[in-house]
């Protein structure tokens, strides 16, 4: 996977969570991927697993912005800094490990803020936002 794709795929992630498609979302996962927010606050394994945590057959409203991500093609590793909306609100960044072209790896880092993203970065926005 090269840089564009990798961005290609977390855009199609974050708009699937959007849109109400869980299966879209976990579409974007291997069958056998990992979705981890340390120390197991969330632990998901499996595409089916990633679809129930995508709202199933009834999608609850959600969303995710991502505001930064990047990419080493060597490593086939990534990170994404985001908001997701869903019965709270959290800023948080994901180390994403892919292999062929889906998320095989998701390990998430996030905080529960009421703040928009801007005023949450505040003044650590620094050059390049």
């Amino acid at each position: 996977m090269i840089e564009a794709e990798f961005f290609n795929l977390t855009d199609r992630l974050a708009a699937a969570w959007t849109t109400g498609r869980p299966r879209d979302a976990a579409a974007c996962f291997t069958e056998d991927a990992i979705y981890l927010e340390p120390p197991d606050r969330q632990r998901y394994v499996g595409r089916a697993e990633i679809y129930e945590l995508s709202g199933g057959d009834d999608p609850p409203p959600m969303a995710m912005t991502i505001h930064h991500a990047a990419f080493n093609v060597a490593n086939q590793a990534g990170f994404v800094e985001y908001t997701f909306r869903g019965r709270r609100q959290y800023h948080g960044i994901a180390f994403v490990g892919v292999r062929d072209g889906l998320i095989q790896r998701w390990r998430e880092y996030q905080y529960v803020a009421e703040e928009d993203w801007p005023e949450f970065i505040g003044e650590s926005a620094g050059p390049g936002g």
